[in-house]
């Protein structure tokens, strides 16, 4: 195996471009190593992302979005009040992944890249409208959040191509974001159905909204009829019954040992309901 420590993205992707064999990107370690203990992938070419000048750094753009390093770890993030006061959705789908160890090294774009559909921090970025940056051989471009995944393990990122910082756009007055999950153990497993829900409002009525559903498709859903179930209203019943609806509606989940596809369905509109009224509350200054 092949170890490289580039001190850019520039190099990180003409590494990665000319590799011939199996490549895998080193930021938190938390798949990837886990992965080589277990045999299960051995890489040819290794590239250690540490190396390179901010990847570990948060900061705030001049439009009031944030700009979040792709090395980060899920512990940095807990701690940061300004993304826990911004997206607290965001925030707390991060801190959801593994224990207190794990938390350490975990980050944002590692599980995004991971391409599980199950991954706790990618529908909370989907939600918010997140955008990562991406540094390829033919320079650098920014793409949603929900156009990197391809199904499960893989993405649409290209050969030489990487994720070399997550965008967060600004919060903006009166909105609100959170994600749920439901998992049968209190704490370190996979989701096995999750949501996240973002949305503005104009005094009582929702003027804006974003819906994620994790783990009922082969990738994250970005569903927009459970966005427009909500937009206009005030989040009454008859609202949170036709988000309910419809976030079951969009749902496409398989049957497996941990949770039957008629299961996952009616979970994912039980947690739409309750993760839009914690985001209402917050978008309204009233919920943590």
């Amino acid at each position: 195996m092949r170890y490289h420590k580039p001190t850019s993205f520039t190099d990180a992707s003409a590494i990665a471009a000319a590799a011939p064999g199996t490549l895998r990107f080193l930021a938190g370690g938390t798949d990837v190593l886990v992965q080589m203990r277990a045999g299960m992938v051995q890489p040819d070419d290794l590239i250690d992302l540490k190396h390179i000048p901010d990847v570990g750094e948060i900061r705030q753009t001049a439009d009031g979005g944030w700009r979040i390093g792709i090395a980060v770890p899920g512990v940095v993030l807990g701690a940061h009040e300004g993304l826990k006061r911004d997206w607290p959705g965001v925030v707390e789908g991060m801190n959801l992944v593994g224990s207190t160890q794990v938390q350490g090294r975990a980050t944002l774009a590692g599980n995004l890249c991971n391409g599980s559909p199950a991954a706790d921090s990618v529908p909370g970025m989907i939600a918010a409208g997140a955008r990562v940056e991406v540094t390829g051989p033919k320079g650098s471009r920014e793409i949603a959040v929900e156009q990197i995944p391809a199904g499960p393990g893989k993405t649409n990122l290209t050969k030489g191509e990487l994720i070399s910082a997550i965008l967060l756009p600004p919060r903006g007055k009166n909105g609100g974001d959170a994600y749920l999950r439901f998992i049968p153990r209190t704490e370190m497993d996979i989701a096995v159905v999750g949501c996240a829900v973002n949305l503005r409002l104009d005094v009582d009525k929702i003027i804006e909204a974003r819906v994620a559903l994790g783990a009922v498709a082969p990738t994250v859903i970005l569903s927009e009829a459970a966005a427009r179930a909500i937009i206009g209203t005030t989040l009454d019943a008859s609202a949170l019954q036709a988000l309910t609806s419809a976030a079951e509606a969009g749902a496409k989940p398989i049957s497996d040992k941990r949770g039957t596809a008629e299961f996952r369905t009616e979970v994912v509109g039980v947690l739409a309901r309750r993760a839009a009224k914690i985001a209402y509350d917050r978008a309204k200054g009233q919920g943590k």
